[in-house]
């Protein structure tokens, strides 16, 4: 094993840990702007206002996004695991 090989295993890592999060921390930043405006027009400053929305909204986010993270994780595991041999050699 090479250094350029654990480099690119790693960047690809780091590519599959950014595609996996985006969802759920796209979700949570809009969901937490929408209400902050909302908290800022109606001065309503309760700080655990926003919690129940965004737990909501991301619980709603993985249940309709779910399926795609799982075969996108699935998918780079398998490619990952088939090419051991490949890596040893």
């Amino acid at each position: 094993m090479n250094p350029e090989l654990v480099l690119g295993i790693g960047r690809d890592a780091l590519g599959m840990l950014l595609l996996l999060a985006s969802p759920l921390l796209l979700v949570a930043l809009l969901v937490g702007v929408v209400i902050g405006v909302l908290q800022a027009a109606t001065q309503i400053n309760e700080m655990t206002l926003a919690f129940i929305p965004k737990l909501f909204a991301m619980a709603l986010t993985g249940y309709l996004a779910g399926p795609w993270m799982l075969k996108l994780l699935v998918g780079y595991t398998r490619t990952l695991i088939e090419g051991i041999p490949g890596m040893l050699r």
